[in-house]
């Protein structure tokens, strides 16, 4: 008997030992920072935790989130210190944040702006390699976003107006109730860990695409469309009042002006290198997702999960089968395995975008849109099939983009 008990003991006690496993760290220990704005406290607790237990996954988990928001709080701190002009908040939503006005405004150079794009990239680098050891998938940190603040303006306090929550809502132009804000939380888990590693790698590879051109061109005529107070070679009286004209002037200058040189042809490397991990941590998210036997508070749910975050949010299993084959698609392109179609009748050739990354030219934005910057890549081979995305749009919908934003 004694025997058949000790066997049994290793049959469990086995596995425990060798598989990876989280630990709970209480995620009320380190909150009340995020919700005060403290994010440098909470990551220096964070990273407190994570040395004292190597082990604690959930607290590394947590440590990487927070490096990674920490990332967004250093971009907008910067955008407000360099003084965007809060008018863009309406006229691009690309950049639509919640950023007020500085009155006294540091002024804006290339070099600053570039920095400010380098540093961005770093901390989200710093992110992604905490996340990367986590192999437990059962990982799992509830936490009450919406409430979290951050100090836009870097004067040392967290206002109402700094929420997280607070920043949604103005960006996407709808307020949100109290109430609301606080029973929004998102029992993030394993599918998370890589979803996050997945958007830490996209945003560097924006980030490398642009630190991969110079700039100063760009920046000396173009500036102070943004940033009023910039530093710039060519300055113009700006527009006040809304004058129409001079506005579609400065967008039409802006467009014109994106005509930028090839400065480090290793960072467009790089920036395909992100592209590709993008993919392969999406496979490895959704592979997480449909493992998980629990159905809490989903941030991203498989197809039999019902108990999401966001309201209403569901995904079928079509959509999941869809998904793969898009990133198999994407994949294929990106190795220039697969090319795209070129645009301009009365050529049979098409496009092999990973020769753009890899055989870079001065990037033309106009010349890009009118054609001819694209045929130095143009050759003969298997195309991606446009009927293949049309089936793709309508299996989601025709909001293929949005779905594409959450899924990563």
């Amino acid at each position: 008997m004694r025997l058949i008990l000790a066997v049994v003991a290793l049959t469990f006690l086995v596995p425990t030992l060798l598989v990876p496993r989280a630990r709970a760290i209480e995620v009320a220990s380190f909150e009340p920072l995020l919700v005060a704005g403290k994010w440098a406290d909470a990551e220096k607790q964070l990273e407190g935790a994570v040395a004292a237990d190597a082990k604690d996954e959930n607290a590394r988990f947590a440590l990487g989130t927070v490096q990674a928001l920490r990332a967004f709080e250093g971009l907008v701190q910067g955008l407000y210190r360099y003084g965007l002009d809060p008018e863009w908040q309406s006229n691009l939503p690309i950049v639509r944040l919640p950023i007020p006005e500085n009155p006294h405004p540091t002024p804006l150079t290339n070099a600053d702006f570039r920095q400010l794009v380098s540093d961005f990239a770093a901390q989200l680098a710093k992110a992604e390699q905490t996340l990367a050891p986590i192999k437990s998938a059962e990982v799992k940190l509830p936490l009450a976003i919406g409430t979290y603040r951050i100090d836009i303006d870097g004067d040392g306090t967290a206002g109402e107006s700094e929420s997280f929550w607070g920043i949604f809502g103005m960006t996407i132009g709808a307020p949100i109730g109290e109430e609301d804000v606080k029973e929004f939380v998102i029992a993030f888990d394993a599918g998370d860990v890589n979803w996050l590693r997945g958007y830490c790698h996209l945003l560097q590879a924006f980030c490398d695409f642009f630190l991969a051109h110079d700039s100063q061109k760009l920046h000396d005529n173009a500036a102070q469309f943004f940033f009023p107070a910039a530093k710039v070679k060519n300055p113009v009286v700006l527009a006040t009042g809304g004058d129409l004209w001079n506005s579609i002037a400065d967008a039409v200058a802006f467009v014109h002006l994106i005509q930028l040189p090839v400065s480090d042809a290793a960072k467009l490397k790089s920036s395909h290198a992100h592209l590709l991990e993008v993919i392969a941590q999406s496979r490895l998210s959704w592979a997480a997702i449909a493992a998980e036997t629990d159905d809490d508070r989903e941030w991203i749910p498989s197809a039999k999960q019902e108990n999401v975050a966001i309201p209403g949010a569901r995904v079928s299993g079509r959509m999941v089968e869809g998904w793969h084959e898009a990133l198999d698609e994407a994949e294929l392109i990106l190795q220039g395995k697969k090319l795209i179609p070129y645009w301009r009748p009365g050529d049979n050739r098409d496009l092999n975008l990973k020769r753009v990354f890899f055989e870079p030219r001065e990037f033309d934005l106009v010349l890009w849109v009118q054609g001819s910057a694209a045929v130095p890549y143009l050759e003969d081979g298997p195309s991606t099939s446009a009927e293949t995305w049309r089936q793709l749009q309508r299996l989601f919908g025709g909001q293929l983009g949005l779905f594409a934003i959450w899924f990563n």
